[in-house]
């Protein structure tokens, strides 16, 4: 990566990124937004370039790389495909996806289904062993639903923890919410976790059913989506306001009441 300065001002400074040869971590939209308004011009430059990607889908990466660019040739790419499961099943092919840059030096992109790579996502399987190697590893900005949820938030920004999805049993999951209230109040600290889009509502009763009436609970759906929505409320507040969760990528924020 090279750093130029613009306007020669010391304090607008752009990123110009050269093909060296590295594991480019590549955000994707959340949504069926267009890509032009949640990832930076040099992202999709980039996009352009690449030869190589480790994809969690083939099928979704090949729609979303045509989609940023409408003129690249798909079948001229090399995918290699790392879902949930790939480590379980198959962690011998793991060190066979980097030789393209570990022995050939050529650049590879790690795309997840969306969002950032390697941030609840098993990407982060392979940059580990990309770090491992001493490969080097460029993270790129974009769209992340966990940051985004938490900055509209209004909950603490400086101390907070991401849970995935929460156990499935019921009387685990009600466990698991009381102590990540318990969290919430005695370390200060923002509690965020998500669903199966079609469980949401199911899961806001039980939220709303375990813990406190003034208990805080932020509702982010459909990040950067035309449906966007992000609110908080107390849960008493959210009691008589139920939102349609159904089928909408939602992210739970819980924090301690307002003092």
């Amino acid at each position: 990566m090279k750093l130029y300065p613009k306007n020669d001002s010391p304090y607008c400074i752009h990123y110009i990124y050269s093909m060296i040869p590295a594991l480019y971590l590549l955000p994707v939209p959340l949504g069926d937004t267009p890509v032009t308004q949640v990832l930076p011009a040099p992202n999709l430059e980039l996009l352009s370039s690449l030869r190589h990607y480790i994809v969690e889908d083939v099928r979704s990466a090949r729609r979303f790389l045509k989609k940023a660019d409408p003129a690249i040739d798909i079948d001229s790419l090399t995918f290699y495909s790392l879902d949930k499961h790939t480590r379980e099943q198959h962690p011998e092919v793991l060190p066979s996806y980097l030789r393209p840059l570990a022995e050939e030096g050529q650049p590879m992109g790690l795309l997840s289904e969306a969002g950032c790579p390697a941030v609840a996502d098993p990407g982060a399987d392979i940059v580990a062993l990309a770090q491992q190697q001493g490969l080097r590893v460029v993270p790129l900005v974009g769209p992340s639903s966990i940051l985004l949820g938490l900055m509209a938030s209004g909950f603490n920004g400086q101390s907070f923890a991401f849970h995935g999805y929460l156990p499935i049993d019921p009387a685990e999951r009600t466990r698991t919410l009381r102590q990540l209230e318990a969290r919430a109040y005695a370390e200060n600290q923002t509690q965020l976790f998500i669903e199966t889009p079609f469980r949401n509502d199911r899961l806001l009763q039980e939220i709303i059913a375990t813990c406190r009436p003034q208990t805080r609970l932020c509702i982010a759906a459909e990040l950067t989506c035309p449906g966007e929505e992000v609110r908080t409320r107390t849960l008493a507040q959210w009691k008589s306001h139920l939102p349609h969760l159904a089928k909408r990528p939602t992210l739970f924020l819980l924090y301690k009441a307002r003092q």
